[in-house]
């Protein structure tokens, strides 16, 4: 094996790493998040985890990924430590596939149909697809597709190459004594526990082992140690995904360490137990990466068959490994903002929305305590309910800002790509509509403690000011959590007839402070109030109008504003209806 020969097994190793990445990336673009929804609405059936453990391991093609993304629910207190468990052991199975789709490499026969078959005769074509897939075509779905058929190509093409390079190891003495030294059960299981740990990926060292196979030099004493080691290598990402977690995150990570290092223990006992009384003469033979895959599978189906029964047991290790502290944790506020799901962009996004809605649900209540203070139900303990929740939501502005930003440097589909624009468009609108809360507040105080009243003219005037206001964030709240745009279409002739409202309500005053209805005192915080009233509008209509832009590849709120009102004659028809709803006096 000359230089040129190492050159491209380093090279076969970087396509098929690459290509494993890429079509797993493909693929969970494709499912939109939708996989990783699927297991945080887990039921406790044990079964069924299995079942979706395995089943979304094997479409993004990463034992390592589940198991991270597993940590990250846990974590965040969105899936108990018992539904964890099952996962973890589906993962485990469900990456099995890898080394399925990888043996095709070692198809031989002069059969056409069968030639068909070897990844050297489909690939090229598979890639071809890919490419013009990815390339003329504007629909995002199709453009994922592109992608898993390229990355589907490059990773077999990978495996070809090594393969190919390493096939004259065979000749090399040095090459076949060190795999003799690996069919030591405890030296091969630390060396594929190694290398897994350091590739972080089983399916990749699995890859490996099976291109070593075409050298005819590895023997089944060999490859079955280094497959039970390979199991234990790869919990090193979850462990490390789990530091600086919380406790049943990193409990979670345990029980996948303690799943494999049990089976594996028990297998190899069992194993070379029964190999010492019976001597299986296939260890000599020379190993295949169908066998390969076959040893994979067998081990880790018959590892989750025995240990399945006993989750609660390894659930209950992994407690006692990592203790209660005499205080029971609290779930910090902002438990689904985990870095753990940017390595899943479209899951992160989902998250993101579900706390930003949070956001606007806290805005809400925060500007409906104002209302209510406005309208002369003022008290202190739900003066200071407003100030906390101002506080909170500017915490929550600070952590979501921070998160979309995480998520915007990832590769996103469209539809993501739309979704963190609004949210970062929506959470500034969110915090302002309470800093206007917080500011209602302070004229409902100094109304309170100056033992000021306004006209019941004017009383009754902001009663209706009030009453529209109510509808509006109603309706620009509801229009962002349920991403309503016929909603949405609503709010800005609601808006333009505030703004009426605001100037027909100064008007009035005017010519009651002139008569001697109304004081210059009561004047100046009616206008406070009502600059306050006219700006939280203004956000409802921004949150409204980012919703409707955005989805149609625009955000040019002026231009729309401007459009909408001179040409568009449903616009007139609702404002003419909001008019007569909240006709002053």
């Amino acid at each position: 094996m000359d230089f040129f020969d190492i050159l491209s097994m380093i090279g076969g190793l970087a396509l098929l790493l690459y290509g494993m990445n890429a079509m797993g990336d493909g693929l969970a673009k494709a499912s939109g998040g939708r996989l990783e929804r699927i297991l945080e609405k887990l039921t406790s059936n044990p079964i069924r985890a299995v079942l979706l453990g395995a089943g979304v391991t094997a479409v993004i093609q990463s034992s390592s990924a589940t198991t991270v993304m597993v940590v990250g629910f846990v974590n965040s207190g969105i899936m108990k430590l018992h539904q964890a468990v099952g996962i973890i052991m589906g993962a485990n199975v469900g990456t099995t596939v890898t080394s399925w789709i990888l043996s095709l490499s070692g198809i031989e026969s002069d059969n056409f149909w069968i030639q068909l078959l070897k990844p050297s005769s489909f690939a090229p074509v598979l890639g071809i697809i890919g490419v013009v897939l990815m390339m003329f075509q504007k629909e995002e779905k199709k453009k994922n597709i592109g992608q898993v058929l390229i990355g589907f190509a490059i990773l077999m093409t990978g495996m070809d190459a090594m393969s190919s390079a390493v096939k004259p190891l065979a000749d090399v003495p040095e090459f076949t004594g060190i795999l003799t030294a690996f069919s030591n059960p405890v030296l091969g299981m630390l060396a594929g526990a190694l290398l897994t740990a350091v590739i972080q990926s089983s399916s990749a060292s699995v890859g490996i082992l099976q291109a070593l196979c075409a050298t005819g030099a590895v023997s089944y004493g060999t490859a079955i140690p280094i497959i039970m080691g390979q199991n234990i290598g790869t919990c090193a990402t979850a462990l490390i995904s789990g530091a600086g977690a919380s406790k049943n995150a990193r409990r979670a990570a345990l029980v996948h360490l303690y799943f494999n290092v049990i089976g594996t223990v028990v297998f190899m006992v069992i194993f070379y137990a029964v190999n010492a009384l019976v001597h299986f003469e296939f260890l000599g033979d020379a190993a295949n990466a169908a066998g390969i895959a076959v040893v994979h599978t067998a081990f880790n189906l018959a590892a989750t068959a025995v240990l399945l029964p006993f989750s609660r047991g390894l659930e209950r290790l992994a407690v006692l490994s990592i203790p209660d502290d005499e205080q029971p944790e609290e779930l910090r506020e902002f438990q689904l903002l985990d870095d753990r799901f940017l390595s899943k962009p479209g899951f992160a996004v989902g998250e993101c929305c579900q706390v930003t809605a949070r956001m606007a649900e806290l805005t809400k209540r925060s500007i409906e305590g104002a209302f209510d203070l406005v309208e002369g139900e003022y008290s202190e303990e739900k003066a200071g309910e407003i100030q906390a929740l101002e506080a909170k939501i500017d915490r929550y502005e600070d952590e979501l800002g921070t998160y979309l930003v995480k998520i915007s440097r990832h590769s996103l589909s469209r539809e993501d790509n739309c979704t963190v624009s609004i949210l970062l468009h929506s959470i500034g609108n969110l915090e302002r509509i309470s800093d206007h809360a917080v500011n209602l507040m302070e004229s409902a105080r100094e109304l309170h403690e100056k033992d000021i009243h306004f006209s019941a003219d004017g009383a009754e005037e902001l009663g209706v000011f009030t009453r529209a206001l109510r509808d509006i964030v109603d309706r620009a709240i509801r229009t962002f959590i349920e991403g309503d745009l016929t909603l949405a279409a609503t709010v800005e002739p609601l808006e333009e007839t505030i703004d009426e409202i605001n100037d027909t309500i100064m008007l009035h005053h005017i010519e009651r402070l002139k008569s001697g209805e109304c004081t210059i005192e009561s004047g100046f915080v009616l206008q406070d109030i009502a600059n306050n009233y006219e700006r939280v509008a203004d956000h409802c209509s921004n949150l409204a109008v980012c919703q409707l832009e955005v989805r149609q590849g625009d955000f040019d709120t002026h231009a729309y504003l401007h459009e909408v009102k001179a040409t568009d004659n449903e616009f007139r028809r609702r404002f003419d209806a909001f008019s007569e709803e909240y006709r002053l006096g």
